[in-house]
C-alpha cells in the first residue's frame, strides 16, 4: 500500500506537474525569484507558443506533460485552456449582449501613486507590466474609463479565473440563502449525507461559504504528503495508473477529508472548502455549478461571451478555480454587484446579498490567517472584504486575476494577469495600493 501511494504522489509530480495544481485555481506557496523575465521578454505573442501548423517542437505545449504551464509559456495558457483540457460550458443564452458605454480616460496612465515598502512612486501603466497583466477594464460610474489587453488576450478571448471562481460560487450559494433555498445555518451532511463521515459533515454552510472550518487540507507543495496532492490527482481527468488507489473525482476526495482545529474559530483559506460548497448546491438545485451559474446569473447578466469552467474525469466542473471568462464580462459582473444586484434592467441578485458582502465577515477570525498585507481584512461569502474608508471588497485568484469594488468611489477594476509567482503577495504591494490610487483619482476627478 505505501508504495502504490508512493507511486501514485510521483505519477502525480511528473505526467502532470505540480504546476497543475495552480492552473485550477489552488494558491500554491512559489518563493519569489529575481530571475523571471519581465513582462515584455515574456509576452506569449512575441514569443509565438503554439504558432504554426504544426507548432515547431521547442514552441509546443502540452497538458499532459505540465509544459503548459511552466513560466512564461504559462502566460499562453491562461488565454488558452479549452484548447488544452476538458471543459463545460457556461451558456450566455440566447439574447443580445448588454450594452457598455464607454468614455477613456488617457490621463490614468500617467497616475502616479507608491506602492506598499516602496519610497517612490511609479505610474499606474508601470504598474500593469510590473504584474504582467494580460488584461484590465477599469468602470466608473457605469463607464467603461480603461480597457487594454497584452500579449495574446484579445477583447474577444477568455482567461482563467482562478480562485475568483470561488466568488462565483459563494455569490451562488449567498443568493440560494437569500431566497430560502439553502440554509447557512445546517450542516452540511443535512444536504450532502455522503459527507458525514468527513470532516465537512459537521461544518455549517455558513462555515463553508466563509472559511472557516476546521479540516486538515495542506496546501504546502514543498510536502510530498499534503492533501493538496490528493486534491489534485482526484480533479486531474487525466488516465490514472493501473495500481492507483486514490479518489478518481472531486466527489470521492470530499469525502475522505479530515477534521484539524474546531469550525467556526479561525478562517483558513482552503480550496477544497468550495468544492464541497459547489457539491451542497448541486445537491440543492439538481444542476451542477456551471449550469446554476448559467441560468441565474450569466444569462440575465447580457454577457458578451459564454463562459467555462475546467472539469474532473466525471465533468465534475471545479467550483474552487476552474471558471474561463471575458475580461468584459467578469466588469460586467463586478458592476452588477456594484449595483447591489441590480443590472441589465433587472434585479440579478437580491439586494440583501450585496448588502451581507459589504458588512464583511469577522476581522478577528480572520487575522488568525497571517496575512501580513491584509491586515484588517475579511472574508464573506467568498469576497475579500479590505473594510478600508472606502468599503473597497474583492475576488482574488493566483497569478494576479482579480476583482476590485469600490463603492464609494464607483469604480469597478477587473483585472488577468500572468505573473509568474502564484501567490497574490507577490503582486498585492503594487496591486492593491494601485487600485486604491485610482480610485481615489476617479472620484475626485472634475
Amino acid at each position: 500500500m505505501t508504495n502504490s501511494i508512493s507511486h501514485q504522489r510521483q505519477w502525480l509530480k511528473h505526467s502532470v506537474s505540480k504546476l497543475f495544481v495552480s492552473v485550477i485555481g489552488i494558491a500554491m506557496a512559489t518563493s519569489i525569484q529575481a530571475d523571471f523575465p519581465d513582462a515584455r521578454a515574456s509576452d506569449p505573442a512575441v514569443l509565438q507558443w503554439m504558432v504554426g501548423s504544426p507548432p515547431p517542437p521547442d514552441k509546443t505545449l502540452r497538458f499532459d506533460d505540465g509544459s503548459y504551464f511552466t513560466f512564461p509559456a504559462m502566460r499562453w495558457s491562461v488565454s488558452h485552456f479549452r484548447q488544452l483540457m476538458p471543459t463545460i460550458n457556461v451558456s450566455r443564452g440566447l439574447g443580445h449582449a448588454s450594452s457598455l458605454s464607454t468614455e477613456l480616460i488617457e490621463a490614468i496612465d500617467g497616475l502616479t501613486f507608491i506602492p506598499l515598502n516602496a519610497d517612490k512612486p511609479i505610474t499606474w501603466e508601470e504598474s500593469l507590466w510590473l504584474n504582467y497583466t494580460d488584461g484590465i477594464l477599469v468602470m466608473h460610474q457605469g463607464k467603461v474609463v480603461y480597457e487594454r489587453y497584452f500579449g495574446v488576450l484579445k477583447p474577444e478571448g477568455q482567461h482563467g479565473a482562478m480562485s475568483v471562481t470561488k466568488t462565483f460560487t459563494g455569490t451562488l450559494a449567498a443568493m440560494l440563502a437569500a431566497e430560502g433555498v439553502l440554509d447557512p445555518s445546517l450542516r452540511v451532511d443535512h444536504y450532502v449525507p455522503e459527507l458525514a463521515t468527513s470532516a465537512f459533515g459537521s461544518a455549517t454552510v455558513r462555515q463553508l461559504m466563509d472559511m472557516t472550518t476546521g479540516i486538515r487540507f495542506s496546501e504546502d507543495y514543498s510536502d510530498p504528503n499534503a492533501e493538496v496532492w490528493a486534491h489534485a490527482a482526484a480533479g486531474n481527468p487525466l488516465p490514472k495508473p493501473a495500481d492507483y488507489e486514490g479518489p478518481r473525482s472531486y466527489y470521492e476526495f470530499l469525502q475522505t477529508v479530515q477534521a484539524e482545529g474546531e469550525h467556526g474559530e479561525a478562517f483558513h483559506y482552503r480550496t477544497a472548502n468550495t468544492d464541497a460548497l459547489g457539491w451542497v448546491l448541486a445537491r440543492v438545485t439538481g444542476e451542477n455549478v456551471a449550469s446554476l451559474l448559467s441560468n441565474r446569473i450569466w444569462k440575465k447578466l447580457g454577457a458578451e461571451q459564454d463562459a467555462y469552467m475546467s472539469v474532473d474525469s466525471i465533468g465534475t466542473p471545479f467550483a474552487g478555480g476552474g471558471l474561463n471568462l471575458g475580461l468584459r464580462d467578469l466588469a460586467r459582473f463586478g458592476e452588477m454587484i456594484r449595483n447591489h444586484g441590480y443590472y441589465n434592467g433587472q434585479q440579478i441578485i437580491p439586494a440583501q446579498v450585496v448588502a451581507d458582502i459589504l458588512r464583511g465577515g469577522d476581522q478577528e477570525k480572520f487575522a488568525k490567517a497571517g496575512y501580513s498585507l491584509l491586515q484588517g481584512w475579511s472574508y464573506r461569502n467568498m469576497w475579500w472584504v479590505t473594510h478600508n474608508e472606502h468599503g473597497a471588497f474583492m475576488a482574488r485568484g493566483v497569478h494576479g486575476q482579480a476583482l476590485y469594488i469600490d463603492p464609494t468611489a464607483e469604480v469597478v477594476i477587473a483585472r488577468f494577469a500572468s505573473h509568474p509567482v502564484a501567490a497574490n503577495s507577490a503582486n498585492d504591494p503594487v496591486s492593491l495600493p494601485a487600485y486604491h490610487a485610482l480610485a481615489n483619482y476617479l472620484m475626485n476627478r472634475p
